[in-house]
């Protein structure tokens, strides 16, 4: 299974992901080009930037409803 399938899979579960989850789940070092597949394929993929703890933006992507 491709790392786009995963993440979609992963998507599909109705979860959220950041690029250190996708790095630490699947070995992706590149969430946004995995992204760009994906909606390139035709699945409407949403973002949203997030704080994380140590104060630095990322953004979260989720399948839109």
């Amino acid at each position: 299974m491709t790392q786009a399938d995963q993440i979609l899979n992963h998507l599909r579960s109705g979860k959220h992901i950041t690029p250190l989850e996708a790095l630490n789940r699947f070995g992706c070092f590149r969430l946004c080009a995995r992204i760009y597949d994906l909606k390139k394929a035709g699945h409407e993929i949403e973002s949203q930037m997030v704080t994380l703890p140590n104060g630095k933006q990322v953004a979260s992507y989720r399948l839109a409803e």
